[in-house]
């Protein structure tokens, strides 16, 4: 190892859920479970009424979330607020990825030689339990946290974490030789993905199982197979392969709009096939699948697109 490279560091999320804010002075006092460290991200939640929860997006408050280990460019750090780039969350907004701002204490600076495995560990579950060192319990960690992954020992898959050597339950985890390497799914494996999270409430910004928007539930359905797309609903509506209306398949994303179709993108749901769609609908719903017919949604369908392949295209 150069001298260069020994001392290359990089930043990475050091609590379970991070949110990304628009800026330093976005978050009120009944955020501060959210923007703490420890965070607790649960309670927070559970605070929030339907007024302040909606007050995230009706204000701008909120941009994206980002989970545990996952690593940000940091571009300025004022006091206790870091100025951030999210590079696996692709934007319009900047061209390295989705730009906010998180709480300084929630972010770690490791050296980058440090920050890897043989092969990365992938949680598959909605949630799963952290174990330190010691074999104690540190704290829940979201479904698609990754982390890198450096042997399997009687049970558990020893990785690295933000706070040193952790383990995580072998059947709660996906180990794969790089977060290339996931396995990508056809349209029926996305909404495989998606229906473990019925019923989950809405939350606007959300990226992880304790809650999604509308895009983030498409983000990250797609993410669990193997595909990188735009955070954001209008830049999802904008890449991928265009599918015509009378042509769609299970596991296209479908976009609404404004003015019954003719204004501007609003929402993001998938495909699911007989009429019917999965997705994430708005503040105070949670996580359904539902018949398009006869709703809002039918009148407001817009477009589709497809970033899913064929078993037989990959």
């Amino acid at each position: 190892m150069t001298q260069a490279e020994a001392t290359r560091t990089t930043w990475v999320v050091q609590v379970p859920v991070a949110t990304v804010w628009t800026s330093e002075n976005s978050p009120r006092s009944i955020d501060l479970p959210g923007i703490s460290n420890p965070s607790q991200i649960k309670e927070w939640l559970d605070n929030l009424t339907y007024e302040t929860s909606l007050a995230l997006s009706d204000k701008n408050l909120v941009q994206s979330q980002l989970l545990y280990g996952e690593e940000v460019i940091v571009d300025d750090v004022e006091e206790k607020w870091a100025r951030v780039v999210i590079p696996t969350q692709p934007s319009k907004k900047d061209d390295r990825g989705y730009p906010g701002f998180v709480p300084i204490d929630q972010l770690k600076e490791v050296p980058e030689h440090e920050w890897i495995g043989q092969g990365v560990a992938v949680v598959n579950k909605n949630t799963t339990l952290l174990i330190d060192e010691k074999g104690e319990p540190m704290f829940d960690i979201s479904y698609l946290t990754s982390l890198p992954a450096l042997a399997h020992e009687e049970g558990f898959i020893k990785v690295r974490t933000p706070h040193g050597i952790g383990y995580v339950p072998e059947p709660d985890v996906s180990v794969y030789p790089s977060k290339e390497d996931i396995p990508k799914g056809d349209g029926a494996a996305i909404l495989k993905a998606g229906e473990t999270f019925v019923d989950l409430p809405y939350f606007w910004g959300g990226m992880s199982s304790y809650g999604y928007d509308c895009s983030g539930f498409a983000y990250n359905m797609h993410k669990a197979n193997g595909y990188q797309i735009p955070r954001d609903a209008t830049d999802q509506a904008l890449s991928g392969e265009k599918v015509e209306l009378d042509n769609i398949e299970p596991g296209d994303l479908l976009f609404f709009a404004h003015d019954n179709g003719s204004g501007n993108i609003h929402h993001v749901g998938i495909y699911y096939g007989d009429g019917k769609m999965l997705h994430s609908p708005k503040t105070g719903k949670t996580v359904e699948i539902i018949d398009l017919k006869g709703t809002i949604y039918e009148r407001e369908l817009c477009s589709a697109r497809r970033y899913w392949k064929e078993a037989e295209d990959q």
